[in-house]
């Protein structure tokens, strides 16, 4: 685990879209905090710091300390709203946790060992990933900020599911709470373009073989 991401907010009294516009452009962000059974409240985040905080990929998947005035509140980033093509962030939700409670939260999937996957080093294939997040459920103090699965021994033609990965203790993947038949594919090894030339070039010369005989015996037959 990454050390637990701080975040400094101030509470927010001018609402609406032109006092949001007014907090941007003075390098500010609008944020808002619910859940927990406590009322929602309206902050303002500096813009600079939560920039540097997102090059964190865990910012997304971890217990987040919001710091609002002297009371500093645990949350999970809940949402996130970003200009269409500059590298702004327009608004951020936070939710905060009840330690009691299992959250539901989304986190990426890393794949270890990709470099030395049988199928792909030996057998020339290429790895797919099939999905790169995962929803969750648990307690957040089980809250973990990535899951792992091993492609070490993927053959050419095989594929990991939501099964094969081995989740740390107290978390359950929420699909497979829905039955077996909501175990999807995780990565496989499928066949690249230059495989598949190969196998096309094969089949063609055994089909040009195969006119080939079928022709000389046409030809002794007419003799």
């Amino acid at each position: 685990m990454s050390d637990r991401i701080t975040l400094n907010a101030e509470p927010r009294t001018d609402l609406g879209k032109g006092a949001s516009r007014r907090l941007r452009r003075s390098g500010l962000v609008p944020a808002v905090i619910y859940g927990a059974n406590s009322d929602p409240a309206s902050l303002t985040l500096q813009h600079k710091q939560i920039i540097h905080e997102l090059e964190n990929e865990s910012i997304y998947t971890q217990i987040i300390d919001l710091k609002i005035d002297k009371q500093t509140e645990e949350v999970i980033l809940r949402d996130l709203q970003r200009h269409p093509f500059k590298q702004m962030i327009l608004h951020a939700d936070f939710m905060r946790i009840d330690k009691k409670k299992p959250i539901h939260v989304t986190v990426p999937v890393h794949t270890l060992n990709a470099d030395i996957c049988h199928g792909v080093k030996i057998e020339g294939g290429m790895l797919t990933h099939l999905t790169t997040e995962i929803e969750i459920v648990c307690l957040p103090k089980n809250l973990p900020e990535y899951l792992e699965i091993d492609a070490t021994e993927l053959h050419l033609g095989d594929s990991l599911h939501l099964t094969d990965i081995v989740m740390p203790e107290g978390v359950e993947i929420v699909a497979l709470t829905y039955g077996d038949d909501h175990d999807t594919g995780v990565i496989a090894v499928t066949k690249t373009r230059e495989i598949k030339d190969e196998d096309e070039d094969e089949v063609s010369e055994t089909e040009a073989d195969a006119d080939s005989d079928e022709g000389e015996e046409e030809k002794q037959a007419e003799e």
